[in-house]
């Protein structure tokens, strides 16, 4: 999609809706903000013509927009502390802290993951996913904490991104959620988009989503409270929180898709990537790391009262 013109036709669902709406829930990875300013510097044509944010399609219509290559800025090394779990040549594992942003972003230029990672590995680091997201196989969000796996070099990052595409990368977290669940222990197979009422949300739904699975067992009924050990079949955004909500048991302190009073004090999700396995890219041993639940986590369950 980057650097190449799309072209989408109406639907009969999709006539009457505004262009920039239309485009927001057909281009995912794209801001309704970036949307309006193509529309504005006429990269968005209905059927031959430009045309106003307020526009609104109809059946039949094609739809082009123009979609730049991305220009990214280069990530700096930056001297930072990183909690290591594992290293060697091919791979390292990282505890990431809560409050850690994984890789810099409009609004994080510094001060991340990828900053503290270039200056510690002198740069030799994966470069598929480009110079703003060197080695970063995978991720996971700024409030949660835990292991994250990081690639030094190409063959390495392809190696473990097939094993993540596989659902033969071992992920487990631990999370408190709201509420007693229904069952000790079960499955949540429901699909994972964008959501169409807030565009920076996701949601269970089935139009333009990809499936999503998540297992989760109970580990200890509280007051009001449940300790919950998920495991990832596959790694959508938000998945867990996503998933955890749509029970009707949102991840404690979680802003977005928990009660709107929030608990401020855990500062994000008491979420908590606590395992990860793997198949080593040389070697070819399974390899599985742990981690102790961090302090916040641990003394949030320790204030809550046994029921």
């Amino acid at each position: 999609m980057n650097g190449e013109k799309m072209i989408f036709e109406v639907t009969p669902e999709e006539s009457g809706t505004r262009i920039d709406r239309f485009l927001a829930d057909r281009l995912l990875d794209q801001t309704r903000s970036f949307i309006q300013k193509s529309i504005e510097n006429h990269a968005v044509l209905i059927g031959n013509r430009p045309c106003n944010k307020s526009d609104k399609v109809k059946t039949g219509d094609v739809v082009s927009i123009e979609i730049p290559e991305p220009v990214e800025d280069k990530a700096l090394p930056e001297n930072i502390p990183l909690d290591i779990v594992y290293e060697d040549d091919d791979l390292l594992v990282v505890n990431k802290a809560k409050g850690m942003v994984v890789h810099p972003a409009p609004g994080n230029p510094s001060g991340t993951l990828v900053n503290a990672l270039l200056y510690h590995c002198k740069g030799n680091l994966s470069g598929i996913n480009g110079v703003i997201r060197p080695g970063i196989v995978h991720r996971i969000d700024k409030d949660t904490s835990g292991l994250l796996i990081v690639a030094k070099n190409d063959k390495s990052h392809q190696h473990l991104a097939a094993q993540i595409a596989e659902h033969s990368f071992t992920r487990e977290y631990e999370a408190v959620v709201y509420g007693k669940l229904k069952e000790q222990q079960g499955t949540v197979n429901a699909p994972i988009g964008r959501s169409k009422n807030d565009r920076k949300k996701m949601a269970v739904t089935f139009e333009n989503s990809r499936d999503a699975v998540t297992h989760y067992e109970v580990i200890e009924e509280k007051q009001g409270f449940t300790h919950i050990r998920c495991r990832l079949e596959t790694g959508r955004t938000h998945q867990i929180r996503v998933h955890m909500a749509s029970l009707g048991h949102p991840v404690a302190g979680d802003p977005v898709y928990g009660p709107k009073k929030v608990i401020e004090k855990l500062g994000g999700q008491c979420l908590h990537a606590k395992k990860i396995g793997f198949i080593h890219p040389s070697t070819g041993a399974y390899l599985e790391f742990d981690s102790e639940l961090p302090a916040y986590f641990k003394s949030f369950l320790a204030g809550i009262p046994q029921k």
